[in-house]
């Protein structure tokens, strides 16, 4: 049986609230040790600029090397900080799963683009670090998302299937496990829509407890038009771009009844999804930031008729589980394990993605 790795996860999300990072033990089969885990928050001078180029995308016109160097070294900066906290029987790292930021994500285009610089990042912390772990997937016509479902699926082991993990960051999505999975896909927007509401209308930059939305009115009409996309009736496999969605459909709306009418959006596009599965899943467990509105919280237990609960039930850690997953799936990249299939990314068969920065600057083999 392959040996444990203590490997970093790093995570950039589509919410753009900074970086996550989590130290794992794992064979890339098995969860052992789940240690420290923190989000290091973005300087607003570098979220500003890495707003700009996500908006832009292929058109950016700033300097993309130099907002990939300056991102790469808040990653270096955060796994540094985050090492100093581990116990010194554990302290040695010996592999990093680096995701990076996603400045676009255009599958059906057999394109993708993830800002951070692995063999950077590899000599600045003088450790392996694994990264790029889309483009396989997308150049073999995968979605190349979502990743985290052969992570999602090692997290489940034991708990009565069927049963949902539905990632609510920036865009939501879910992974069925159950008897011949798991199945994932993007469900729609997660917080994204409604993060960027609220902070073009307030000092805010979420909506806190989901009290704004609280405080307002559906407005069904305006519902129905963001309901209407096509993207709600493609069968999976299928993903998204952080931009596929717009505000425009609630143009004019008051800050709380758009607020309201984005979360009930979020939550009835979780329902749709459950078309596309073979069977209802028996519970559903939230992780990722969306999982703290308990606004949206209470409108998906409505939507689905079913438990929903943070995924903290189970004793997973929903703030620290994407960059949990990149680390998982770092271990299996260099084991040549796969980290998509065709029933998550679409993948014609499970691949193993993901290139290896060596920490001496060698090339990889």
């Amino acid at each position: 049986m392959a040996e444990w790795s203590r490997t970093i996860g790093l995570m950039s999300g589509t919410s753009m609230d900074g970086i996550d990072v989590a130290v794992i033990e794992t064979d890339g089969l098995r969860i052992g040790w789940r240690g420290p885990a923190r989000t290091f928050s973005y300087p607003s001078s570098l979220r500003a600029l890495l707003d700009r180029a996500v908006r832009a995308g292929e058109r950016s016109t700033q300097d993309v090397a130099t907002l990939e160097a300056d991102l790469t070294e808040a990653h270096a900066a955060a796994a540094l900080e985050l090492m100093r906290e581990l116990p010194p029987e554990r302290g040695a790292i010996d592999l990093v799963g680096f995701h990076g930021h996603t400045l676009f994500h255009r599958p059906e285009q057999r394109r993708t683009r993830q800002l951070g610089d692995g063999r950077r990042l590899a000599l600045r912390l003088g450790i392996d670090v694994v990264y790029d772990f889309r483009s396989a997937d997308v150049a073999a016509g995968g979605q190349g998302a979502p990743l985290a479902p052969v992570y999602h699926q090692a997290l489940a082991a034991g708990l009565a299937a069927p049963v949902a993990i539905l990632n609510l960051g920036g865009v939501g999505n879910l992974t069925w496990i159950g008897e011949g999975g798991p199945i994932a896909f993007d469900t729609g927007p997660g917080n994204g829509l409604l993060d960027d509401w609220v902070r073009a209308r307030t000092d805010r930059p979420y909506d806190a407890d989901g009290r704004i939305a609280a405080a307002g009115r559906i407005d069904e009409a305006r519902l129905a038009a963001l309901l209407a996309h096509p993207y709600f009736e493609q069968a999976p496999p299928k993903s998204l771009d952080r931009l596929d969605f717009t505000l425009a459909p609630i143009g004019g709306l008051g800050l709380e009844d758009g607020a309201a009418t984005l979360v009930a959006f979020t939550a009835r596009a979780v329902a749709r999804a459950l078309a596309h599965l073979p069977a209802p899943p028996r519970r559903w467990l939230v992780t990722g930031g969306g999982r703290h509105n308990a606004t949206l919280m209470r409108i998906l237990a409505e939507a689905l008729g079913v438990p929903v609960e943070p995924i903290e039930t189970i004793g997973a850690d929903g703030d620290a589980l994407e960059a949990q997953a990149f680390a998982f799936m770092a271990v299996r990249s260099v084991r040549g394990l796969p980290i998509s299939f065709p029933k998550t990314t679409g993948a014609p068969v499970p691949l193993c993605g993901g290139r290896l920065a060596r920490a001496d600057g060698a090339a990889a083999g």
